[in-house]
Order: C-alpha cells, then structure tokens, then sequence
C-alpha cells in the first residue's frame, strides 16, 4: 500500500507524544568522498537502538483504539522484534517475539529486557514468521508483522517529514531495504512533500530478495539470506510490497559484505557513530558514488545494535584499507 498525507500527518501527531525528532548531522568524511554535502539521519538513537519504534509504536496504538488485542506478537531479526516489545511495554500488554536460533545477542538481550517473552525457531527469519503465523491464530493476538501491517507504514514515514524539516534542500535519501516498510513509508512521504528527491535504496549482496524483484519488476525469492547485515535479511518478498517499490523507488544498489564492514568502521572512526551493518548500508552504497545531479543526500542510519563479533569484524576488514 501507498500511503495519503492524512496517515502520515496522523502517525506524526501520535508520535510527537512519545519521540523527540532524531537529529540530522552532516558528515564531512563523506562529503569529501562523495562531492556535495551529506546529511547522517540517526534513526540509531531512538529508545531501542532502531527506527522500528515509529512503525511499532503508532501501529499497536491504531490497533488497540479498535479493541479486542490481549497480546501482541512478532517474528523479527531482532531490531523490530526490539520495538514491538517497547511498544508493548509503553502500551500496557503483553508481547511474545519470534526469533531464529542463535539471533543478535545485543538485540535478543534488549527484547528481553524489555519484558517481552521470547521464542527461538528455525535457522532463518522465514522459520521465525511461520512459528508467529501459527500462534497468532489465538483469539486476541494481534500479529504486528512490519511487512505487510497496514497502519505500521506511516511511522517510518515520519522519518521523510523530519527529514524536509530539518535540510528542505534534500534531493536523494539512501534508505536501507529489508522488508521494505522503511522505505516505502519514506518514498510515500517524499513523493507528497518532495516529489522530485531521488530514492535509493540498498540491500545486500547476500540478501537481494527484492533487489531483484524491483529489477524484474516482479516477486523473486531467495533460497538464503546470510548476511552480517540481520536487518535487510529477507528472501521472501511480498508481491504487494514489491509494487510498491517498483513505482516509488528511484535506484537499487547492492552493497557487498565487505563494503558493509568497511561502512561500520567509517562511521566509527570518521563520523563518530556506531551503525550495525544494516543501519552502515547507506554508507556503504554512497561511497560507490553519488547519484547523478544529487547534491544534497542522506542516509539514513537505521540502527545501533551490532554485535561484538561483528564490530570485531569491521575493525579487522577495514584495518588494512585507505579511506
């Protein structure tokens, strides 16, 4: 689904009651890498570590106004499985997330301290989304799944109306994709407020499920999905979404697991923010280069959590690289 200017205004009166705008940085190492200016939006210092919490929050909040929701559930990686914990604490009700065995160990820590119970099943988050389908068939379990959720896309739309706030100049906004909300609740707002700015996005080289699918301009699945980057890991993409994409969506880019890593350590040592590999993509993809006329970009960093093992990785990958 696309999203009307009403949804969006609503999502971003909800959320005003419970989130301050994340901030809008430049980032002169990239600047001089890529020409122009760019702009970090640090989606990373929201609650949970993640922007999942504007999609999660302003979601359960919609559905609960309609009644009858005793539990909320959710099958997640870990970042959104995160928010629909806080929003199920920040609510009121009882949360149950689904994950895959051996998940993030920052993020699976961060779900259960929110007071969430927790689930693991299954190698991947495909086996996670089928346990949660089954147990959400109980009477007053609402399954908030962050594909396919109706209400949830205008909270990650919010982000694009903050973005237009703080720099009006923006004309391209790199945007990471895993199961596509993020951006297709931001290329939905940007196309109200600034339909001229260029949307790009970025997936994996390891998990180009919709990648593909926008290229062909239709579903193409995966058979794995292992990446270091846990938030843009999908193989299954929804028809739907994948519309969505193909209409809204300007450019498409990959980025290796290498480049990731390298990503994760520029930020660190370049800009002074910590980015799990997903929340590095937009990086990652702005240094292969800049979008043609682009003069004014931002890349949105999504989230926080990375684990120790991966931050080791990203000091070791990059260590003997120039940047």
């Amino acid at each position: 689904m696309k999203l009307s200017l009403d949804q969006i205004r609503a999502a971003e009166k909800l959320l005003c009651k419970y989130f301050a705008p994340t901030r809008l940085v430049e980032a002169g190492s990239l600047e001089r890498a890529g020409g122009g200016r760019v702009y970090l939006k640090l989606e990373s210092e929201q609650p949970t570590g993640s922007f999942k919490v504007r999609g999660a929050v302003y979601a359960l909040s919609a559905r609960m106004e309609r009644g009858g929701v005793r539990e909320v559930t959710a099958s997640s990686t870990g970042n959104h499985g995160a928010a629909v914990a806080y929003a199920a604490k920040l609510l009121g009700i009882p949360a149950t997330i689904f994950l895959p065995c051996d998940p993030n160990a920052v993020k699976r820590a961060k779900i259960a301290e929110l007071g969430a119970k927790i689930v693991e099943e299954g190698k991947d988050s495909f086996a996670a989304f089928e346990a949660v389908r089954d147990y959400s068939r109980r009477d007053g379990v609402y399954w908030l799944n962050d594909a396919t959720d109706e209400d949830l896309l205008a909270g990650p739309a919010t982000i694009a109306s903050e973005i237009f706030e703080q720099a009006p100049e923006t004309d391209a906004i790199f945007v990471p994709m895993g199961d596509t909300a993020l951006i297709r609740g931001i290329a939905s707002a940007a196309r109200h407020l600034r339909p001229k700015t260029r949307i790009v996005g970025v997936q994996a080289e390891r998990a180009p499920s919709y990648y593909l699918s926008w290229k062909k301009r239709e579903v193409v699945t995966t058979e794995t999905c292992d990446t270091i980057a846990d938030g843009l890991a999908t193989r299954i993409p929804e028809d739907a979404n994948v519309r969505v994409i193909v209409e809204l969506v300007d450019e498409v880019r990959l980025v290796s697991e290498r480049e990731l890593l390298a990503a994760v350590r520029h930020l660190m040592d370049k800009e002074n923010v910590i980015a799990e590999p997903a929340g590095a993509a937009t990086t990652a993809a702005l240094l292969q280069g800049v979008p043609e006329g682009a003069r004014n970009i931002v890349c949105v960093v999504t989230g926080a959590n990375i684990s120790e093992e991966v931050l080791k990785q990203a000091r070791g990958e990059a260590g003997g690289q120039s940047d």
